[in-house]
């Protein structure tokens, strides 16, 4: 039984040197990932791009940019009609007489005519908004993609301040290892006596 609790006991220390090496690999690329200082000292042109970019995603520029692209492709969208109001509607539509079967008839007959009339003006229309949201579509991962992309460089820790902050972070755990939060020195975990079980 003794035997067993070694091994059990040595298990328990390997599993927490491991924690505490990862807990340390993780603290130093936390603080590797967020030290803008030390990447704009290592690469200002570089990180500079980096920011620009991930701002000019942020900040909605290429939906900016498409609509640009839009409007110079298709043409500029057209405003709505003051001219048209529900008064003028009315006073026409007085005009065609009182009777509303008549009068329902005309504005079929006049609206289907129109329809014919402006069926390849609306088709060449109908083309370029379809065109733009087809490369809407398209263009909407792309730029999802990219930004993401540009995120994860900028917070990229590299190798360089990785191996930095990490040495930072086991030199700070050593200094503090023999003592407890309170000041008083700290004792073996392994000569620590055990509770006895009820």
């Amino acid at each position: 039984m003794g035997a067993q609790t070694d091994a059990a006991r040595a298990g328990v220390l390997a599993a927490r040197g491991e924690l505490e090496t990862e807990a340390e690999r993780l603290e130093a690329a936390a603080r590797a990932a967020v030290d803008i200082p030390a990447k704009i000292r290592r690469e200002p042109i570089k990180t500079a791009g980096l920011a620009a970019g991930v701002a000019f995603l942020v900040a909605g520029g290429p939906r900016r940019l498409f609509r640009r692209a839009k409007r110079a492709v298709v043409g500029p969208e057209a405003d709505r009609p003051k001219s048209m109001l529900p008064e003028e509607v009315d006073k026409e539509l007085r005009k065609l007489g009182s009777d509303g079967e008549r009068v329902r008839a005309t504005l079929e007959r006049e609206f289907a005519k129109y329809l014919e009339e402006h069926r390849a003006e609306r088709e060449k229309r109908d083309l370029g908004a379809v065109a733009a949201l087809i490369l809407a579509s398209v263009a909407k991962p792309i730029t999802a993609q990219a930004t993401k992309r540009m995120a994860e460089q900028l917070f990229n820790p590299e190798s360089a301040s990785f191996k930095q902050a990490v040495e930072k972070v086991r030199a700070r755990r050593e200094a503090g290892k023999g003592t407890t939060p309170d000041g008083a020195p700290a004792k073996d975990p392994a000569t620590r006596p055990t509770a006895p079980r009820r």
